[in-house]
């Protein structure tokens, strides 16, 4: 991190047992507080008050070394010359305080992404910043990380009003919250600096107008708060609010959605944003910033935001990307360099402004009655498809964790390029293996360009099984879910051919933190269900977030995205068949319960790669794409 310029690092490890010794002190047992952290996996959202108790709950074990690790992350990075932004209180408090302190202006908030509003995880608690009571535990919690780590910083982050809408709109009452917000930062440190995501602004900008935006900003006394540009490579806010009404902001690339594995960029807003956010009139910009939800993906695009700190002026991107593929192989190819001409104008130049979450059919395999009842069109059988994928992607969501997917409706894959022009640079790739096959970062880039064309040509196999199965064509069916199935085996054969795309480094690492034999089985379903099911679900009804997390890693192809595929396949043939209606409940019932199960499971996966990369890479050029 250091290396690449970035001074402004979050250090969130180990608050649970800073809140630990703050709740503590307000009479709330670890029982209670078993019902309020979230499991090691789904921390983030239980800190943002999504969620409360959801694979948990944590153990003291976790408690203690979770703490001593955030003391060492903060010794490193102070040697560094960092400067950490710690948490701060956002309101979010364990269902037993309102019992303790029944006066308190305490409000149990709205449902967040369970199946059917079950307590057990929904619905958590909020403490209004206009309650003393608020000043006073966000003024304990800061006393007590200083207590701690030492007096390190001033800068602390609090999102209280992310994806949760005050109750008015008053831009009185809106600065009043803003303000105590502040005070209880500022009481704890004199200097104390508000860093706050700017995402609201976005996700609910019918709330958000100028006079509402106004009264936030300017609820803190000036130079006090940084505004974080969350999503600003692709709709920057920057723009339509006087540069946040002469707040001080971080332009960021977010870039990234669950974590996902897809070859997606926006290179030209990244290597211009900053420079015209930066140079316009009474910029307040005062640096750059990236915040994906999940990386280890896409080197380019990280390659290239992490330079946009010490660069000031325009520059050539097509020369930029010359240079980067050179310093990235070790040597000058020109196969490379024409490969790499092309992505720059297809994969990563997308123009649209759909965030990209990748729900690829392999990845994320529909939920829906594909009988044609419902008036879904699904059109065609030709292998020319980008028309009719750039359709089914034409649409918008603001919310990060928002779905409208329903039993009813076709999920639509994000396509925004030419697949024709990218599988040109996949035989680039290919042809300059002779000369850079013994680059561990020329074997990871035709992975993935490999594992990115296959998907692609997956989704179209997918429509057109959906569309022999509306003409009633037995055997087109079979025969374009057979050839869908392979191409799962096929990709999962390719993955395996590098360390970057293995489920088992995922789980070791998740059981490695573990203590003793039951922490080990509880990192490990924490592991396995936050890239699958993620969520809550019944008998008949997926997580609302199922898929959420998905991975394209081998191990989780075979093992678990097959198998659902495989249910589906032979459901929508037995139903041809036997000349009866698709059993949509049959198939999330067996669906389900086998997901369910592979959560629970405990069998091995590698952690080495197996097989030659470009020789594998090769074969499946050869066979789907010659």
């Amino acid at each position: 991190m250091t290396l690449q310029g970035i001074n402004l690092p979050l250090a969130f490890t180990g608050q649970e047992a800073i809140w630990q010794k703050v709740f503590l002190d307000y009479n709330i047992t670890t029982q209670d507080l078993n019902d309020f952290f979230g499991g090691p996996a789904f921390l983030a959202w239980a800190r943002m008050g999504n969620l409360h108790a959801w694979g948990g709950p944590l153990s003291q074990n976790w408690l203690n070394i979770q703490l001593a690790l955030q003391k060492q992350i903060l010794s490193r990075m102070r040697e560094l010359g960092m400067t950490p932004v710690l948490p701060s209180f956002s309101g979010n408090v364990p269902a037993a305080l309102k019992k303790i302190f029944p006066s308190a202006n305490i409000t149990r908030l709205g449902d967040w992404n369970t199946v059917n509003g079950d307590p057990r995880w929904c619905c958590t608690f909020l403490l209004a910043p206009s309650d003393p009571l608020f000043i006073e535990i966000g003024e304990a919690f800061i006393r007590k990380q200083i207590e701690e780590y030492g007096d390190i910083t001033d800068i602390y982050n609090c999102d209280t009003f992310n994806e949760n809408t005050p109750p008015t709109d008053d831009p009185t009452y809106i600065s009043s919250l803003g303000s105590a917000v502040y005070k209880a930062m500022s009481k704890a440190d004199n200097n104390a600096v508000w860093l706050m995501q700017g995402w609201l602004f976005y996700s609910d900008s019918k709330y958000w107008k100028s006079p509402q935006m106004e009264a936030l900003l300017h609820s803190v006394p000036r130079g006090k708060m940084i505004v974080l540009d969350l999503f600003a490579d692709v709709k920057p806010i920057w723009k339509s609010s006087s540069q946040f009404y002469g707040t001080p902001y971080i332009w960021c690339m977010l870039h990234n959605f669950g974590g996902n594995i897809e070859m997606y960029g926006v290179l030209d807003a990244v290597a211009s944003g900053p420079i015209d956010a930066r140079t316009s009139e009474n910029s307040t910009m005062v640096g750059v910033g990236m915040c994906m939800e999940g990386i280890e993906h896409n080197p380019v695009v990280y390659e290239l935001m992490s330079e946009m700190a010490f660069r000031e002026d325009n520059f050539q991107l097509q020369g930029w990307l010359k240079s980067y593929s050179h310093r990235r192989y070790g040597k000058v190819n020109d196969q490379i360099q024409a490969a790499w001409d092309i992505l720059y104008h297809t994969i990563y130049n997308c123009t649209d402004g759909i965030a990209d979450h990748n729900k690829d059919y392999i990845v994320e395999f529909p939920d829906w009655d594909p009988s044609g009842k419902t008036g879904t069109d699904i059109s065609g059988t030709d292998s020319s498809s980008q028309n009719r994928m750039q359709k089914l992607a034409g649409f918008q969501w603001n919310r990060r964790f928002l779905f409208f997917e329903k039993s009813s409706s076709l999920p639509k894959p994000h396509l925004w390029y030419s697949t024709e022009d990218v599988i040109k640079a996949l035989q680039l790739f290919i042809d300059a293996g002779k000369e850079l096959s013994g680059s561990l970062t020329y074997r990871y880039d035709l992975v993935d360009l490999s594992r990115q064309s296959l998907s692609k040509l997956a989704n179209q196999v997918y429509l057109d099984a959906i569309s022999a199965f509306r003409r009633e064509d037995a055997k087109a069916v079979s025969q374009h879910s057979q050839k869908f199935l392979q191409l799962i085996k096929d990709i999962d054969r390719l993955l395996a051919a590098d360390d970057n795309f293995l489920l088992g480094t995922w789980l070791e690492s998740a059981k490695n933190l573990a203590m003793n034999s039951d922490e080990k089985k509880q990192y490990e379903w924490n592991a396995r269900t936050q890239i699958t099911m993620w969520f809550d679900n019944t008998k008949y009804n997926q997580s609302q977030l199922h898929d959420y997390a998905n991975k394209f890693w081998s191990g989780l192809l075979e093992a678990y995205y097959l198998p659902r595929a495989s249910i589906y396949f032979e459901l929508l043939s037995k139903s041809l068949k036997e000349k009866v209606d698709f059993k949509l409940e049959e198939w999330r019932k067996e669906w389900i319960a086998y997901s369910n199960k592979w959560q629970e499971s405990t069998e091995l996966y590698p952690v080495k790669a197996q097989g030659d990369a470009l020789a594998i890479a090769t074969a499946l050029f050869e066979k789907y794409f010659s």
